[in-house]
């Protein structure tokens, strides 16, 4: 999609971090954009922060729901009559030794990091489709190319967005479809993804592992990328239909490493990127 200006963008998690840095990059290449959120207040305050002449909407979603996601899509053909660039892009971060990750845990990373963008596709791929244009961005994370320990449910939420992301990349290619796919997958940025207990549901567990970890986290994060670097990267990608996009020169190495064990029947390696 050479051509951003005049058409639609819709991105979750556009509140903060990644998401708000992707709404104002398409409204700075002349798009109307679709913002959804769990966070309302967030959500209205990211909104008000585009520039006064971008044409904005917001949508409060748990994208885990997918009568909210369908919610997402109709409030952009209401307010633009399209979407045409969507970003599954809401995640959260849990952590903590496999053993003490709560079933509560699990289901709420994965059914906002893997079902949200499982949502996220079933409800507007057809939309896509039926328009003969469009391009779908599924933020998954190094996380989903390699394994770090004590991250268990997030490991896992990514490594099936890229699968779903390749999967999908490939039945269109088959079916010579106009809709492109890119997944997103970022090492280090400075966003707010190790306060996701902010969001976590109650009853959800916090494991003493966890907090162990958390000071190591965050030291990572503050040696972060900025989340506009990332978005930058993303229109580009959406401009010139790449597939991977990756933030961090060091992330092939570190694949390239996870490959040869692999190949070479090993185990796997401690990769931190």
């Amino acid at each position: 999609m050479e051509q951003l200006n005049g058409k639609v963008a819709v991105v979750t998690g556009g509140a903060s971090g990644i998401g708000l840095a992707l709404a104002r990059a398409f409204a700075a290449e002349g798009m109307k954009v679709v913002m959804a959120d769990i966070e309302p207040g967030p959500l209205e305050a990211a909104a008000a922060s585009l520039p006064a002449s971008a044409e904005a909407v917001t949508g409060v979603a748990d994208v885990s729901r997918p009568e909210q996601v369908e919610a997402v899509r109709d409030a952009a053909v209401a307010a633009f009559g399209a979407a045409h660039v969507v970003c599954n892009n809401a995640g959260v971060g849990s952590g903590g030794a496999m053993a003490d990750v709560s079933l509560t845990d699990w289901e709420w990373v994965l059914g906002v990091n893997l079902w949200g963008v499982v949502h996220g596709v079933r409800t507007f791929l057809p939309l896509l489709q039926e328009q003969g244009e469009g391009h779908i961005v599924n933020t998954a994370s190094v996380a989903g190319l390699f394994s770090a320990p004590f991250m268990g449910p997030y490991n896992v939420s990514k490594y099936g967005v890229v699968a779903l992301s390749e999967t999908l990349f490939n039945e269109l290619a088959i079916t010579q479809s106009a809709v492109g796919v890119s997944v997103l997958c970022p090492s280090w940025v400075k966003t707010r993804i190790a306060e996701s207990a902010r969001n976590r549901p109650g009853g959800a567990g916090d494991p003493e592992s966890a907090s162990a970890i958390q000071e190591v986290i965050d030291g990572f994060i503050s040696t972060g990328i900025s989340p506009d670097e990332v978005a930058a990267k993303v229109v580009e990608a959406v401009k010139v239909g790449r597939f991977w996009i990756l933030t961090h020169d060091d992330t092939a190495a570190a694949v390239a490493t996870r490959t040869k064990s692999i190949l070479e029947d090993g185990t796997p390696p401690m990769l931190m990127h």
